[in-house]
């Protein structure tokens, strides 16, 4: 199931008219989907961003095109005899920023056309390598042909590729025989939800499901929040610079964003601090003139 196929299953489970997903998983990947509803919408675009975190099996001994087990087998080769030694020094070649070349299996385009469209053609084009960060790696063989890895990545990291390039560096070839993701940005060890279990609820009514639903805030967590002064709110929801209750710490000055709170706690929307020590809107999450 595609990314795109789950987000509509859980829209019409909550006939919402505006939805979106904050960055898609390859087919055969389970886990962590954050689908954003309604105004929740609107901070999408900063999720996509975040980190993500993910559980991964690698096969040793075989390359696939896909670099994953949908795919076709392209070599068989013997798996080395490895060491705990002998796997810490090879992951420790991937961690921090390495260049990566993204899969010819992935949604990324080439004179218009998205590469798996040209791979499932059997055309192969030259990718150009992009710089990645992998913030921790971590390895144990869980079998003489199965590699188990928990990767803490940047945005635009593929483990596929990933994979198969510590395959390379073992001397054996690999590719991703399962994949699940874990955590994405501030949404770390979170409950989640399975399709089946929305629609079950969602049988008796979409207000089942107000539960499962988390307010916008919560996926700018890993942001400072700034309270207005009273009778400021107003302003900011008119698309004006309003003055914070009190002096922004070095964080929230420094921050690319903020959280924006009413002196009565409402999440008003994504600010920014101007050079005047003022909190600027970049993004409202409340209707223009309210926020009284």
């Amino acid at each position: 199931m595609t990314s795109n196929r789950a987000l509509r299953r859980v829209s019409r489970c909550l006939d919402a008219r505006k939805a979106g997903h904050t960055g898609s998983l390859d087919p055969l990947a389970t886990g962590l989907l954050v689908l954003c509803f309604g105004e929740a919408t609107k901070i999408s675009g900063w999720l996509l961003d975040a980190d993500k975190q993910y559980l991964a099996t690698a096969r040793l001994g075989v390359t696939t095109d896909s670099a994953d087990a949908d795919g076709a087998v392209l070599e068989e080769r013997s798996v080395p005899d490895l060491d705990d030694r002998g796997l810490a020094s090879v992951l420790a070649c991937f961690r921090g920023g390495i260049e990566q070349v993204p899969p010819m299996f992935s949604a990324l385009k080439h004179q218009g056309r998205r590469l798996h469209e040209l791979a499932r053609e059997g055309v192969v084009v030259d990718r150009e390598p992009r710089r990645v960060t992998i913030r921790a790696l971590s390895g144990r063989m869980v079998a003489p042909d199965r590699l188990e890895l928990r990767v803490d990545c940047t945005k635009g990291t593929y483990i596929r590729s990933l994979v198969a390039d510590i395959g390379e560096r073992l001397g054996c070839g690999a590719h991703v025989e399962s994949l699940r993701r874990t955590a994405l940005g501030p949404f770390r060890d979170p409950v989640m939800w399975g399709l089946e279990d929305l629609e079950e609820r969602a049988s008796s009514g979409p207000e089942t499901l107000d539960e499962c639903l988390l307010p916008p805030d919560q996926a700018l967590t890993d942001q400072p929040a700034v309270a207005l002064a009273p009778g400021q709110a107003p302003a900011f929801c008119q698309g004006q610079v309003a003055t914070p209750a009190t002096a922004l710490p070095a964080a929230a000055r420094t921050a690319a964003l903020l959280r924006v709170y009413s002196d009565t706690g409402e999440f008003l929307g994504i600010g920014r601090v101007n050079d005047d020590g003022g909190v600027a809107p970049r993004r409202l999450l409340v209707q223009r003139g309210s926020g009284g």
